[in-house]
């Protein structure tokens, strides 16, 4: 009797293990926990994304901007914290070294840092380092390109006035990460490059400047590419228009004309077609010489802003146009060159996000955007063909355009197909409105600290950012090649 007294207890200890067990178990596998997102509602949901990985630091982000609705993507946005070495070393919001200690955090793909004031320079180092967010692997320290103020709308105009902008430096891509680790180091600036960058005679400079207030390290996740809402094979317009947002419905109406309603591209025309486009267009805008021989290249191939994924429930309502376009300026993004071309829809939203969410501006900057292999994305909504106002050249966005080639192109040449690209979208966009891509053009400043404001400046139709900013961008290998570009351009022309 004993016996089976003992053998009830041990069973009903043993059944109390395994339902204990059972009831530790999660009620979704791991692969599938994993992947599994929230599904979209009218209220706020916030990004789903895996656990970091066991064992390392996940210290809780303080002070955290409320979470944005999945839609798709989001931005971590962490205050920086004061990095003290020994007891002499200031801790103040001025101290001259600060940053973030190595945490966990959720999914990202983009950093950049920003502070309170647009005007405010950050004179010094950033550096970060990441986790793969795959292998739990730690990358070596980054260097971020601090001097990101010549990419902004000029002074006086709405966006610039929002009270929304903030200062910021460049974005950086370091693909799909988990976990960061960031510093930032007040540095003098030596009294050459101070003066090469403000125009003016060399002077004493402080010995360690105070860095700005209100440093906050951004982590922008680019999301996943949804199918547009309605979408169907043949590209309709009636299936195009399904679900759709207004401001979704209006980014695609004005360039409805060169593509199908939701159309993720414009597709390329030959030169014929393109001649006859651009002379319909703007009939009434060129003379009698220029509407007798339209020098215009072929339309290249663009992706538009439904190609690459851009939600427009992120960016200001309307468009704004200037009169014309007159010049190109060429930059880079000064992203880093660490990217696949597949990879490009992402790395572009993740800019588009950054520009709007974390410094403040009414949508991208550049009005297109060039990646390493040479395609082709739309960037500001307003049109490709139309003269959309950006905020990539400060003091010259008016007439002008903003063509971004992905990358930092300081020591690395860029590729010979991103250069083709320059040259084939100028031809095409500035024989638009009749202009020489080899000749020269006035540019009316709206200040900048190469031209004070209200000067007529002559410039290249196809300039690189310096000749307007006292500026490294577009970074001296892809400066090297922009009269290269100018020829093509011509070329493709018929000139």
């Amino acid at each position: 009797m004993s016996k089976i007294r003992s053998m009830r207890g041990f069973l009903a200890s043993s059944i109390g293990v395994t339902c204990a067990a059972a009831l530790a178990l999660p009620l979704t596998p791991p692969a599938l926990a994993a992947k599994a997102r929230p599904v979209p509602t009218t209220e706020a949901a916030t990004t789903a994304r895996p656990a970091p990985h066991a064992g390392t630091p996940d210290t809780a982000m303080a002070d955290r901007r409320a979470a944005e609705p999945y839609a798709p993507g989001s931005t971590q946005s962490l205050p920086l914290e004061p990095l003290t070495r020994n007891r002499a070393t200031p801790t103040g919001p001025g101290a001259p070294e600060q940053g973030l200690p190595r945490r966990a955090v959720r999914h990202f793909s983009l950093v950049g840092v920003v502070w309170d004031d647009p005007e405010a320079e950050l004179h010094g180092r950033v550096q970060v380092r990441t986790r793969a967010a795959g292998t739990g692997a730690w990358s070596g320290w980054q260097d971020v390109e601090t001097h990101n103020a010549d990419h902004a709308a000029d002074r006086g105009t709405p966006e610039s006035t929002s009270g929304r902008v903030r200062g910021a430096t460049a974005p950086l891509w370091v693909g799909d990460s988990d976990g960061v680790e960031l510093r930032v180091r007040s540095e003098p600036e030596s009294a050459e490059a101070d003066s090469a960058r403000h125009g003016t005679a060399a002077r004493n400079l402080p010995a360690a400047p105070p860095l700005p207030a209100g440093l906050r390290l951004e982590l922008v996740d680019p999301g996943d590419e949804a199918q547009p809402p309605g979408a169907s094979v043949d590209g309709s317009r009636t299936a195009g228009l399904a679900g759709e947002t207004s401001a979704a419905t209006k980014a695609s109406a004005v360039t409805a004309d060169l593509a199908l309603l939701g159309a993720t591209e414009n597709p390329a025309l030959n030169r014929a077609k393109t001649e006859q486009e651009s002379f319909a267009r703007s009939a009434g805008e060129l003379t009698e010489r220029q509407q007798a021989r339209p020098y215009v290249g072929p339309r290249p191939r663009i992706v538009t802003r439904r190609g690459w994924g851009a939600n427009e429930g992120l960016r200001e309502r309307g468009f704004r146009y200037t009169k014309k376009v007159k010049a190109a300026f060429v930059h880079h993004t000064a992203s880093g060159n660490n990217y696949r071309c597949s990879q490009v829809p992402s790395l572009i939203r993740s800019i588009y996000r950054y520009h709007v969410r974390s410094m403040g501006w009414r949508d991208i900057g550049y009005n297109f955007v060039i990646d390493k292999c040479g395609k082709i994305y739309e960037g500001r909504a307003g049109g490709v063909a139309r003269p959309v106002l950006g905020a990539h050249t400060l003091g010259f966005n008016s007439n002008s355009m903003g063509i971004a080639v992905l990358g930092s192109y300081d020591v690395k040449k860029p590729s010979s197909a991103a250069v083709r690209a320059i040259a084939r979208l100028t031809a095409w966009k500035l024989g638009l409105y009749g202009v020489n891509p080899r000749g020269k053009t006035y540019l009316k400043s709206g200040g900048s600290n190469l031209h004070r404001k209200g000067k007529n400046v002559r410039l290249n139709v196809i300039s690189g950012h310096r000749d307007g900013f006292k500026t490294e961008c577009p970074g001296r290998k892809l400066y090297s090649k922009l009269g290269s570009a100018r020829s093509k351009a011509a070329r493709y022309q018929g000139r």
